[in-house]
């Protein structure tokens, strides 16, 4: 209890300036406060006991539905960890890893017009992310580069120089997405439609197997790599929409006027590439995840798991 009082005066002041950039305003400072003693230092205090047990790179899958907070917690988790744990903490997000537009519109010509679509399994370059794990677990760490993304662009970035430089080996690396942690499903469920989406536009199902074909081969073998997964619990899969509108305001308001963002059709749209994995992470990883936080409607932390 004392270390968690101790660490609470070392990091509130930063906690609180993120939140502020973040425009969180549509909570208490109370609320805040609590959020702060009652979940994200007792789970920093759970990470970085995970890492002393394994006592090298430890490695954390973060995922949640689109919208649910994975990338604000994720940096509070930094602020903690990095602060008062003195943890070298290193959050890479998994949509870093898409695939060009370039390599996507040769998918959506070969394979199937969807993957035109960033987003779904298959759309990642995994080897990559591979590549980038076992770079951390060699003896000797060097320098290493990683990519960047620009959504607004709907591309990676193709100068080198505006990359990620990862200079020193990292204690914690949190790699946060989506579908991080998502698994295969039989055929069975493969074959009836989720939405109006799969139904009229993948009436063959030939996105639907290979997106499925993917999470059984290279993404399975990328998760294993991993050696905790913290899942957020959405309510319903409604919420993915309503808070995925609320990211792509706040997206507009970084933006410079020439960037184009969704429009309401289009997320609502979007998301229907995203509901079938939604759906099943929801009933897997609430059982296998090592942490599981659930969520309320108004986007706040309801209670936290620890398995």
């Amino acid at each position: 209890m004392q270390s968690i009082s101790k660490c609470f005066k070392k990091v509130k002041k930063d906690y609180l300036k993120l939140l502020k950039k973040e425009k969180i305003s549509n909570r208490s400072d109370k609320v805040k406060i609590s959020n702060l003693k009652d979940f994200y230092i007792p789970l920093s205090f759970w990470i970085d006991n995970k890492y002393k047990q394994k006592g090298k790179t430890l490695f954390l899958g973060f995922s949640g539905g689109q919208g649910s907070g994975k990338t604000t917690i994720s940096a509070i988790l930094k602020i903690i960890l990095t602060k008062f744990f003195k943890r070298k903490i290193y959050i890479s997000s998994i949509d870093d890893f898409y695939k060009t537009a370039k390599e996507r519109n040769r998918m959506s010509n070969k394979i199937h017009p969807l993957f035109k679509t960033r987003g779904v399994p298959g759309t990642h370059d995994i080897n990559l992310i591979k590549k980038f794990f076992d770079f951390v677990k060699k003896k000797d760490f060097k320098k290493i580069k990683l990519p960047k993304f620009d959504k607004s662009m709907d591309d990676r970035i193709q100068r080198r120089e505006s990359w990620y430089s990862l200079k020193k080996r990292p204690e914690i690396i949190i790699l946060e997405g989506w579908c991080v942690g998502a698994k295969a499903q039989s055929l069975s469920l493969i074959k009836k439609p989720k939405n109006n989406l799969e139904k009229y536009e993948d009436k063959n199902l030939i996105w639907r197997k290979y997106v499925n074909e993917r999470l059984k081969k290279d993404y399975k073998k990328l998760f294993n790599m991993i050696d905790h997964f913290i899942f957020m619990k959405i309510p319903n899969f409604k919420m993915v929409f309503k808070w995925r509108l609320l990211q792509e305001k706040k997206l507009k308001k970084k933006l410079s006027l020439n960037r184009k963002i969704m429009s309401y059709n289009e997320i609502k749209r979007f998301i229907m590439l995203y509901e079938r994995i939604t759906l099943q992470m929801l009933r897997d990883l609430s059982k296998s995840a090592s942490i599981v936080m659930l969520l309320k409607k108004n986007h706040q932390i309801k209670k936290i798991l620890f398995r």
